[in-house]
């Protein structure tokens, strides 16, 4: 086992960064949310949600 991990490590840890920057941008994109704010580029009159995706109008 010991062998296995020693002959992973980079990958191990290319594989853990990478999972935790994929939570810290989850994290980010709920609170962002809870604050209400939005990925939305706000040009909501070409949109085909307009209307449906914000209430701010």
């Amino acid at each position: 086992m010991l062998m296995w991990i020693t002959e992973n490590l980079a990958t191990i840890l290319i594989c853990v960064v990478l999972a935790a920057t994929v939570a810290l941008i989850i994290l980010s994109m709920v609170r962002g949310k809870r604050k209400g704010k939005s990925s939305c580029g706000c040009h909501c009159a070409g949109c085909p949600m307009d209307g449906r995706c914000s209430s701010k109008k």
